[in-house]
């Protein structure tokens, strides 16, 4: 009995484990495959060689890109974390009625019912140099000629990934916060705690299983995205996404390859030290 209920264990995960291995782990094995490949101005050719990862490390625009890209993470991590905490702490805790709770959360995602390209292009004729943001301070007198850092600059970089990835911070934060015990909160006061005591030594501690789920969504994201630094920073920033698109374009895929393994592996330990400091099991 215990040898066929193991048996039939292994064919019910068969399907979903052949799903598996043709469309994440055999794309994967291939792209490190390729990473360590030839390549000429007009073809690519098999080879086992290292010169592609050589001329990445060697290369000091290799540090420069991987360091753009990991303050934009850091920053948009930071601001998505501040905004989704609040939105989350004030819908689960404030918010009495269930009904109004969904609603709220539904009008969160309304953004999300369009596109990502076009979310991201409607900040530019906002934030232009004759757009609604200069025009608005200018007649306030706040300001007596346009602010040219609104636009094409990495703090419309960072504008964008906040706009595009704070839902991915709200939804596992939220979801952690409407597991608490509210008796928890409850006993906290009845001991004399004051909202910010509770906050610190209550909640914060029981949604950090929630707040870790939406750093990873988020540094993730962040990370591989290179079409929100193409056009909002009008092409004067990088970041590795970035990279890999250009050498894509040239046809390099060698060198793009070997960028994303390194990527890939950057991704991995950032995901690995954050495992650390918390069991995320109990989330999933």
């Amino acid at each position: 009995m215990t040898t066929n209920r193991h048996i039939l264990g292994w064919l019910q995960a068969a399907p979903l484990a052949v799903v598996l291995l043709a469309f994440l782990i055999a794309p994967i094995v291939m792209i490190v495959v390729v990473s360590f490949w030839g390549a000429t101005e007009f073809s690519i050719y098999p080879a086992f060689q290292f010169d592609n990862y050589e001329f990445l490390f060697g290369s000091p625009v290799t540090y420069q890109v991987f360091g753009a890209t990991l303050k934009y993470a850091l920053i948009t991590w930071a601001l998505t974390l501040t905004i989704g905490f609040t939105v989350a702490y004030f819908l689960a805790f404030h918010i009495r009625s269930l009904t109004m709770q969904v609603a709220l959360f539904l009008v969160c995602t309304i953004p999300f019912w369009t596109s990502n390209i076009i979310r991201m292009i409607s900040w530019i004729p906002f934030l232009g140099r004759n757009g609604l943001a200069n025009q608005t301070l200018m007649s306030w007198g706040v300001i007596d000629e346009p602010l040219e850092w609104l636009l094409y600059s990495d703090f419309a970089v960072i504008l964008a990934f906040v706009h595009l990835y704070t839902l991915f911070m709200v939804v596992p934060i939220f979801n952690t916060m409407m597991r608490i015990d509210k008796s928890l909160l409850e006993a906290a006061r009845d001991n004399g705690a004051n909202g910010l005591q509770t906050l610190l030594h209550v909640i914060l501690p029981l949604t950090k299983p929630g707040i870790m789920i939406g750093t990873i969504f988020v540094v993730t994201l962040v990370m591989g995205d290179f079409v929100t630094v193409r056009f909002m920073s009008g092409s004067q920033s990088a970041n590795v996404g970035r990279l890999i698109s250009n050498d894509i374009a040239l046809l390099q895929y060698p060198s793009a390859a070997a960028t994303a393994v390194v990527l890939l592996c950057t991704v991995l330990i950032v995901i690995a030290i954050l495992l650390r400091f918390v069991n995320i099991r109990k989330e999933l």
